[in-house]
């Protein structure tokens, strides 16, 4: 049985767009918007429940620097959807804890149904 090789560990293959200490990030392989990014731990981690709390704000201050780079990039970007897919029956397919930091645009699709109950 072959044993997993992370493609988020071998971050000399990768184009990372900005870094800090724990965390890095780079452009998503297969976006579904465009300038649609992943914000990953530095250290193998499954999910990001397996993160550690400097983990996690690392994550965020960098998600907070992506945010303003991708809106000076595209002006058009009005909103994001910033979450995790965690295990494979949720759409995780690469098992190293990430965070997806997708722009949004007016008129780029419908945004989800709130229930007002």
């Amino acid at each position: 049985m072959a044993l997993f090789s992370c493609p988020f560990c071998d971050r000399a293959s990768l184009s990372i767009l900005c870094e800090n200490d724990l965390a890095f990030a780079i452009r998503d392989k297969f976006p579904v918007r465009p300038l649609h990014s992943l914000i990953l731990p530095k250290r193998h981690a499954a999910d990001i429940f397996d993160t550690v709390s400097e983990e996690r704000e690392a994550i965020h201050r960098l998600a907070e620097t992506l945010r303003g780079d991708i809106m000076r990039e595209d002006p058009s970007v009005g909103g994001f959807n910033f979450g995790s897919n965690i295990g494979a029956v949720a759409g995780q397919k690469i098992p190293h804890a990430h965070l997806h930091l997708i722009p949004r645009r007016s008129g780029d699709t419908p945004p989800p149904a709130a229930r007002h109950d």
